[in-house]
């Protein structure tokens, strides 16, 4: 960190800002203050590189032009990759997961080319995923159920170095959709690959998941002593009884 100032950012906001995903950046730096950490909020513009020094980065989601613009601009630099070469958590929401993959398709059914921080391929579903999205975490040192809500077109395909974030228990999650075919079981949704995030879960996700944004945090802090922030708890209880998953630790 910077001075012992933990120094998050936030990646082209002005585009990749959909359904508050901008809000994950200020759960992380009240996390960290919580705990006595000072905390950074670095907004990216479009006009700037993204700079490989910061500690977290956070990226959210867009609509399709928007994705486009975002997508072509972090190709000019490459301070995204070199930063989670050296393990600085990135938490990609939805559109920002579809750029990071190896490629997508565009609205236009083009293929583009992505930035490759994440093996995965994404084509059109052939039907809108949106509502509630639940699942059980599939990576280690997660145990609480992760909520959000999803908003998205996409199928998302994962090759062998990305594994999954969750095993999808209420929505729609990555899966590919063939309206001739049944939806595939198991059902996965995100992906991991070293210290890179993507998941469709907007909400912001980490205010709806504290467990995971400590997770994040940890990745730069060390171990972190336990927080409890009045008012979290009910939410969660809330959104996953909605989808008849409550929580089961």
């Amino acid at each position: 960190m910077s001075e012992s100032t933990l120094r998050i950012g936030v990646v082209y906001p002005a585009v990749l800002g959909t359904y508050g995903d901008g809000g994950n950046a200020i759960v992380l730096a009240e996390r960290a203050r919580r705990r006595g950490v000072a905390a950074e909020i670095v907004q990216i513009d479009l006009g700037s590189a993204v700079p490989s020094s910061l500690d977290i980065y956070t990226l959210g989601g867009g609509e399709d032009s928007a994705q486009a613009i975002a997508a072509a601009r972090m190709r000019v630099s490459n301070g995204l990759a070199v930063a989670a070469e050296r393990g600085a958590p990135v938490l990609a929401i939805c559109a920002a997961l579809q750029v990071l993959g190896t490629e997508y398709t565009d609205a236009a059914g083009r293929i583009v080319a992505g930035l490759g921080l994440l093996d995965v391929v994404t084509r059109p579903r052939g039907k809108r995923a949106i509502g509630e999205l639940v699942s059980t975490p599939l990576v280690s040192g997660l145990t609480q159920r992760l909520t959000g809500f999803e908003n998205h077109g996409g199928g998302t395909t994962l090759g062998s170095a990305a594994q999954p974030l969750g095993r999808v228990l209420y929505g729609a999650g990555n899966g590919a959709f063939d309206p001739n075919l049944p939806e595939p079981e198991p059902r996965y949704e995100g992906a991991v690959q070293g210290s890179v995030i993507g998941t469709y879960m907007h909400g912001p996700a980490l205010a709806r998941n504290p467990e995971l944004a400590d997770y994040l945090l940890s990745q730069v802090l060390g171990a972190l002593e336990p927080l409890e922030v009045p008012g979290v708890a009910e939410l969660r209880s809330e959104r996953l009884a909605v989808c008849g998953a409550e929580d089961q630790n």
